[in-house]
């Protein structure tokens, strides 16, 4: 799975699925689980196989997907590689080409246009008050093989929650597992920029899960539905710890999903269907509604969530690096072996301005140009992309 997959180096963005400290990030999503409560793993029925539960007509995870697709467009409009860029792929679709693929392989524009569109940037979030981009970049996309990827699993994973519980609950563990993805994700990825809907596609994923601990009553195979699952979040998470993916936006995604699950998506227990939907059950002693361990866990939930986004918040806007923090923290993201590694590769370049115009040489193989920029105040993106493209 993925908070968004990433470009090219040159591109300076990343899947996420997780970003390298130092890389520009994208978030993206594996292939999608089956909800617990599909066959075989239905909820146990009262009466005669009837379930009391209101079921809803899916329209807001469809819009949510529209949504990303139409963005992705306009993205791809103020992306302009014809103008911006030397050389560009599938020409023949104007402005709408796409970045050379050593640029960004995903198909898609240049980090320059993501930054414009509210790309994650630590720097501006910190340093320019713009922490509107820990929720603006999980509307944004690196690539026509990253949206395509996200929003897929957006549907078959959010149409049946939505179906379920009801698009009010289902938008905000949406919104709210994005936000948390990004947020995690800001306080160990300090450079370069991020983009991708992955924290809260996992953050589905934890809601599906703390939904059936939470329900236990109401499910038939208990212990398959969570095993099936478990393994497949797992499998998810261990996909981020591959290079170029935000491991860090899926677990903060995921965690706060998990938690927000606990909160949204209660169903009163089974005890209390039987007695209220059977005659029988009208004539008995009236029981609660909820078990006492679904109410501990709403409190308990509530209460780990709002604290860690106060001090996420307050942590990342005085410019934290928890790298820093925590030695080992950055294996979470990615796991060094023999056929790969996980240091950035970044580019260095001497460079020089005057005006408009940048005279730029890159270490690494000395070549020299200069830039025509299109004010005499480039961000620290743009200046990143052009070193990568006189490197590469």
């Amino acid at each position: 799975m993925e908070r968004s997959p990433a470009p090219a180096p040159a591109a300076n963005v990343e899947i996420k699925v997780h970003p390298r400290r130092g890389d520009n990030v994208g978030r993206s999503v594996g292939p999608p689980p089956p909800r617990p409560s599909e066959a075989p793993f239905r909820p146990t029925a009262p009466s005669g196989g009837y379930m009391p539960f209101k079921r809803w007509g899916p329209w807001l995870v469809p819009s949510f997907v529209l949504a990303n697709i139409a963005l992705f467009v306009v993205t791809m409009f103020v992306n302009d590689c014809p103008k911006n860029s030397g050389s560009c792929l599938a020409r023949f679709l104007g402005r709408f080409s796409f970045q050379p693929i050593k640029e960004n392989p995903l198909l898609g524009p240049s980090s320059s246009a993501l930054e414009k569109m509210g790309a994650l940037e630590v720097n501006k979030v910190v340093h320019k008050h713009q922490a509107w981009r820990l929720l603006s970049c999980i509307w944004l996309h690196a690539g026509v093989f990253h949206v395509l990827a996200n929003m897929l699993s957006l549907l078959f994973i959010g149409i049946r929650l939505e179906q379920d519980f009801g698009f009010v609950k289902i938008g905000l563990l949406y919104v709210i597992s994005g936000f948390g993805g990004s947020l995690l994700s800001a306080l160990f990825i300090q450079n370069g920029i991020s983009v991708g809907a992955s924290g809260a596609l996992f953050g589905l994923l934890g809601g599906m899960l703390s939904e059936l601990i939470t329900n236990w009553t109401l499910y038939a195979n208990k212990v398959a539905a969570l095993l099936t699952l478990v393994f497949i979040i797992l499998v998810n998470l261990a996909v981020g710890i591959l290079p170029h993916v935000d491991n860090f936006a899926h677990i903060g995604g995921f965690i706060s999903g998990f938690l927000l699950g606990f909160i949204f998506l209660v169903r009163p227990q089974f005890r209390w269907i039987s007695q209220r939907f059977t005659s029988q059950g009208r004539m008995a002693t009236p029981i609660s509604k909820h078990k006492t361990y679904q109410y501990a866990l709403w409190i308990i939930s509530l209460i780990l969530l709002t604290v860690g986004f106060i001090l996420g918040v307050i942590v990342l806007l005085q410019g934290v690096n928890l790298n820093d923090r925590c030695s080992w923290c950055h294996h979470l993201s990615c796991v060094p072996i023999a056929h790969w590694s996980c240091k950035s590769q970044r580019e260095y370049c001497e460079m020089t301005q005057s005006g408009n115009q940048m005279n730029m040489t890159c270490e690494s193989n000395g070549r020299s140009n200069i830039f025509q920029l299109p004010d005499s105040n480039p961000s620290q993106v743009q200046v990143q992309e052009l070193c990568r493209k006189l490197c590469s």
